[in-house]
């Protein structure tokens, strides 16, 4: 007979049976049957005549795929809430399923797919099967994208980079992907390049350096000094993006598979036949292309300039920066001055294709001709006169004057002044000429009315001192003396220069000329003597009677008799 009331264990072993292997566990991924899929929801039998809710979005790019009688793995967080559901969640069962696999994966270094959901601060969100990984922004390309639309909601390859578990943190790449397939490539491509080889490429991209040309699924670089043989400063001058170019593999290297390009290589060297094209001292015609501090260099054809110095752009124009000379792309004329065909240089002269303004004053002012000029530049040991357009002569200070000498020579002129000069001397390799302003004039002291030794003269003072007078005599007052303080009288008491005054005209006698140093001494106390002389000649002597005074006096009223 059946026991119709079982006790409490009886019961309790009925349910376990009941329930077997099924039993519900919280925390745990289980399988559950979808039951129907509505509107935003998925509903699933995890078991037990239990149905839990599960929003649509959880499942991904799954959701479309979804079915009744479908059994997919579901989270148990727990086995009943409020209303009586069990509350599951697919993501989570994702999330465990896609951590335990993508762990092996990272471990055994494998690839693994994922889908580019959205962007977020630094990057953008990748769905692993369920596990979301953190995209850097430098890890998407090899180069920078500025619109990843194609690329989301896309399935693609990545690698992880990294993943802690722990923290729930995934980093992957899609960059290195792509880097290992363009090696791959690249290998490829370059094991069937060979060196000196020609090729047809597209500009890829252009840098300050040079440009990037792809040879078909490899890129060389083309640098700026194989672009042209001759100057150039920016590859932009010569290229643009997408231009189809006829290149030369210059070097490829096998460690890095780098490969050096270049165009100039397509044509012949210019400077191979410089040597022969450019011999010393033949007259050319270039462009001024740069402009330095040191020079300007000028192009001579495409490939071939040389330099032209500061020191021989010009005969007259002296320390100045070249742009004051020349200007960009100006014509200009050159001679070769030299050629080194090893150092690839030409040195050009600008001056000597022109008439060297030195040569031509000599050629058209002998020495010693006179020149009319205007006083340019006053320095402390002479003055600069013009004589020609940029070209000046120089009067030493000892050349100004007959008779003054020194600064007080050179005091006696000012710019703008209009004076005549005599042509002295014209150094042409140092650049020099040489002016007299004092020897327009005849020396007095060579001319035939010189001044003589013993001679009277009649002096103006021009200056009292303390120990004697200053004073100008002979032809136009050109020459000065100083008359010492012990020359000015025969009597001791009236020795005296401030009995003197400037303008006074005043009798002496030449007492010494020093013509070396151009120095006539004068002395008034001489000519006194040499009077009283001449009058006792003339008029008797003291010994015959006659005072001094008589005799002194007889000689005066005779000289102004004379007069």
């Amino acid at each position: 007979m059946t026991n119709m009331n079982p006790s409490r264990d009886d019961f309790a072993a009925l349910f376990e049976e009941s329930f077997g292997s099924g039993r519900l566990e919280e925390g745990k991924v289980m399988a559950a049957t979808i039951i129907s899929v509505e509107n935003d929801f998925v509903v699933l039998d995890v078991g037990l005549k239990t149905e839990g809710r599960v929003p649509l979005r959880e499942f991904g790019t799954e959701a479309k795929d979804l079915k009744a009688g479908q059994t997919v793995e579901v989270y148990l967080d727990r086995i009943e809430n409020a209303l009586g559901e069990a509350v599951i969640s697919r993501e989570k069962a994702r999330r465990e399923e896609a951590w335990a696999r993508l762990e092996k994966q990272f471990a055994d270094g494998v690839q693994v797919n994922g889908v580019i959901t959205g962007r977020v601060k630094g990057g953008f969100n990748v769905d692993l099967g369920g596990a979301i990984a953190f995209l850097p922004g430098s890890q998407v390309d090899v180069r920078p994208v500025r619109d990843v639309g194609s690329m989301i909601n896309v399935e693609q390859p990545f690698v992880i980079l990294k993943m802690d578990r722990q923290r729930g943190n995934i980093v992957v790449s899609r960059r290195s992907i792509l880097e290992n397939e363009r090696n791959d490539q690249r290998g490829e491509v370059v094991a069937g390049l060979a060196e000196g080889e020609i090729k047809e490429g597209v500009v890829k991209n252009i840098t300050d350096y040079g440009a990037f040309v792809d040879l078909g699924g490899v890129d060389g670089l083309l640098h700026v000094t194989d672009i042209s043989w001759k100057r150039i400063t920016h590859p932009n001058q010569v290229l643009n993006v997408g231009d189809v170019v006829k290149v030369q593999i210059v070097k490829i290297n096998p460690d890095t598979q780098r490969i050096s390009l270049g165009m100039k290589q397509l044509n012949n060297d210019p400077w191979e036949a410089a040597a022969s094209k450019y011999p010393l001292g033949a007259k050319l015609s270039g462009k001024i292309t740069n402009i330095t501090d040191y020079g300007a260099f000028v192009e001579l054809e495409d490939g071939v300039e040389g330099l032209v110095h500061v020191s021989e752009m010009s005969w007259t124009k002296k320390n100045v920066h070249p742009s004051k000379i020349v200007s960009q792309d100006q014509d200009v004329d050159v001679i070769v001055i030299d050629v080194d065909t090893d150092k690839r240089r030409i040195s050009l002269g600008m001056k000597q294709a022109q008439e060297n303004p030195w040569q031509k004053f000599v050629d058209e002012h002998a020495i010693g001709s006179v020149i009319k000029g205007e006083v340019k530049n006053i320095t402390e040991f002479g003055l600069f006169i013009g004589v020609a357009d940029d070209l000046d002569g120089m009067v030493h200070m000892s050349d100004i004057d007959w008779a003054v000498q020194g600064e007080d020579a050179i005091k006696k002129f000012k710019k703008g002044d209009e004076v005549e000069a005599k042509v002295l001397d014209v150094d042409v390799e140092k650049e020099r000429i040489s002016l007299g302003i004092k020897q327009v004039s005849q020396d007095p002291m060579e001319s035939e009315v010189a001044i003589k030794k013993g001679q009277s003269v009649t002096c103006t003072v021009v200056e009292v001192a303390s120990g004697g007078i200053e004073v100008t005599f002979g032809a136009d007052n050109v020459m000065r003396s100083f008359i010492r303080k012990s020359d000015l009288s025969r009597d001791r008491a009236e020795q005296r220069p401030e009995r003197f005054a400037v303008g006074d005209r005043v009798d002496a006698v030449v007492t010494a000329i020093d013509k070396a140093s151009r120095k006539v001494s004068l002395s008034i106390k001489a000519l006194e003597v040499a009077e009283e002389k001449d009058a006792i000649a003339q008029f008797g002597s003291t010994d015959s009677g006659a005072s001094l005074g008589d005799i002194l006096g007889a000689a005066l009223k005779k000289k102004e008799n004379d007069a």
